[in-house]
């Protein structure tokens, strides 16, 4: 058995690893730029005195406080005082100078001390001595300071190539090109010696600010396309290098706005080969950028992170899918539909061409989103080859597909996407089909209510989480589910009693009057059952929330009966009326009565706690 002795000496000895282990870590951060104090003692094992002298537990060592108090305020980040110092008078100082400089200069070319070639010279020189002058404080650890330096170094440079083409005229627009690319190029350098995002981004908006500053007015299409397409090559070319997917949507955004740009102002039928060549370019190089993006291994499976992956595929669907439309619609409508089926094709197989870099999750997000996009042009190209009501049916079918791959991904974004595109759905299929049925149930519209209901139905049951806002989504597939049904219940029984309309004669008042009456009575008839059938699955599944939803249609019924019915109705169809609601309140008031100790607290979603 050890003796207490040797447990301190044990103890002592362990004490004295540590102090040496944080004491190295402080080294370490010493050589990161923190403050620290000097080593401290070293701790040494001295032969333990006679127990009887010395205490049961001897206490470690004293730490100098100092040393992790300046390491936790630096783990705290800097304060507000340091913020303003830092970075706001920071920007606050350059901008003053610039405005100085602003003012100087065209003081001195107002009184024209210096000309053309001379301001377009001041404005080079100065921009690349800014950039210069940058590094000098990067290599003195002022990092955000340096890049804000060099921000206004490349804003200047850029400026200046501007002004000496378009302003002055003092060289061509290929001179003014070439050298707004060397500089796009140098940054890009840059940002990769440095591992510098910001610089990238920095690269990236001036390549694409080039052909704007540079523009003549003039259409050069298939010039313009194809820098684009090289801009957007090397920026998944930095993506794929450094963990800066960051730049993608940049790049596309960039891609977006210039392709609107040239579009609206240059576009005619006879370049629609060209245009859809550049189109399908664009396309495929974002697609294979959100395939081969490399992975910040801290970062990567950050929500940030995670939702750019995840974005960026449905977008660049999405806008390659209207650019094609838009163009192929007035004289190629037929080809749409083909093409939609082959972007369905071009889908599936990217479900199965994620990089390794990617983690796990990201693959299989990615390989569903893909199997869900290729879904929805299966569903597009479907109606634009038949009925209108498809284009509905289509939303519903894609609003299913995203619940499921964001149910399988976990994936908020798809969560809205699909919520989104049932909403759509519903609201299309309320407000804008317009049916014509020639069959009772087995119809069109019939068969579009029944697949909405069971994507409706599909969320209800397997829902987004068990919050208490994924419970009230939940909660309101269920009352849509009830709404719907009852609509097309109604819709079948309007029907039902619109063909007996249409074979009374002109003038036939008394049967004309007759089918109305039993048409409404029908209708009174329905929602008593359906009232009754959700009272009954309340009771059953004990559930609150269905038997609130009993009570409100029923007492909907109970205000047609009394006010409408009682009015309206002949003496058989009022008497029936009343007879089956008064039967019915009671069956229900019984089980209430019955049940009332019974009934358990409920969840919000209608489940029992």
């Amino acid at each position: 058995m050890p003796t207490s002795s040797d447990e301190i000496l044990s103890l002592r000895e362990v004490v004295a690893q540590l102090t040496r282990r944080v004491y190295r870590l402080e080294q370490a951060a010493r050589t990161a730029g923190m403050k620290l104090e000097e080593e401290p003692p070293a701790v040494v094992a001295q032969p333990a005195p006679p127990i009887a002298a010395r205490p049961p537990v001897v206490a470690p060592p004293p730490v100098q406080a100092p040393v992790f108090a300046s390491v936790e305020a630096e783990s705290r980040g800097p304060g507000l005082e340091s913020t303003i110092g830092s970075q706001w008078l920071n920007r606050i100082g350059i901008a003053a100078v610039l405005i100085g400089v602003s003012f100087f200069l065209k003081w001195a070319f107002d009184n024209n001390w210096i000309g053309p070639a001379g301001r377009i010279a001041i404005g080079l020189l100065a921009g690349i001595g800014v950039v210069a002058w940058s590094e000098r404080f990067r290599s003195r650890g002022y990092v955000v300071f340096s890049y804000s330096l060099k921000a206004v170094g490349i804003g200047v440079l850029y400026l200046s190539l501007w002004g000496g083409f378009q302003l002055y005229h003092l060289f061509p627009a290929g001179v003014a090109f070439g050298a707004m690319v060397f500089v796009t190029a140098a940054t890009a350098f840059l940002a990769l010696q440095q591992d510098a995002q910001i610089l990238a981004a920095f690269a990236l908006v001036g390549g694409f600010a080039t052909p704007v500053l540079v523009s003549t007015g003039e259409n050069h299409e298939i010039a313009l396309f194809s820098y684009v397409a090289l801009l957007n090559i090397a920026a998944v070319a930095l993506v794929a290098m450094r963990p800066w997917r960051r730049l993608l949507p940049g790049a596309f955004i960039g891609t977006l706005i210039l392709y609107i740009g040239w579009y609206s102002n240059y576009y005619t039928k006879d370049q629609l080969n060209p245009t859809l060549a550049f189109a399908s370019l664009f396309f495929a190089i974002f697609a294979v950028g959100a395939l081969v993006a490399n992975i910040d291994e801290v970062g990567a499976e950050t929500s940030v992170s995670r939702a750019l992956v995840l974005m960026l595929p449905i977008f660049n669907a999405a806008t390659y899918f209207i650019q094609v439309y838009i163009v192929l619609e007035p004289a190629h409508h037929a080809a749409i539909a083909w093409f939609a089926l082959g972007l369905a094709a071009v889908f599936l197989g990217l479900s199965r061409a994620a990089s390794s870099e990617h983690s796990e999750v990201e693959r299989r997000d990615l390989r569903l989103l893909h199997v869900a996009l290729a879904i929805g042009f299966i569903t597009i190209a479907v109606p634009l080859k038949l009925e209108a009501h498809w284009v509905t049916i289509g939303w519903f079918v894609e609003a299913g597909a995203l619940f499921w791959v964001g149910r399988r991904s976990d994936s908020h974004l798809l969560r809205v996407l699909a919520t989104i595109a049932l909403t759509f759905g519903v609201i299309r299929l309320l407000f804008v089909d317009n049916f014509v049925t020639t069959r009772l149930v087995f119809n069109s519209r019939f068969s579009t209510y029944v697949v909405a209901i069971a994507v409706l139905a599909l969320v209800a049951i397997y829902g987004w989480g068990e919050d208490e806002a994924d419970r009230n989504i939940r909660g309101v597939a269920v009352v849509a589910i009830n709404v719907l049904a009852l609509i097309a219940l109604t819709y079948e029984i309007s029907d039902v009693f619109l063909r007996e309309l249409r074979t009374v004669q002109a003038g036939n008042t008394h049967d004309y009057h007759t089918l109305i009456v039993a048409r409404d009575f029908s209708y009174s008839a329905l929602y008593m059952i359906y009232g009754a059938v959700l009272m009954f699955v309340g009771f059953w599944k004990k559930s609150a929330f269905f038997r609130w939803q009993a009570l409100i249609l029923i007492g909907l019924t109970i205000g047609k009966v009394f006010i409408y019915d009682m009015s309206e109705l002949e003496r058989v169809y009022r008497i029936l009326s009343f007879i089956v609601l008064g039967v019915l309140l009671l069956a229900i008031s019984f089980a209430y009565q019955k049940g009332a100790l019974k009934l358990p607290s409920e969840t919000p979603d209608g489940g029992a706690a």
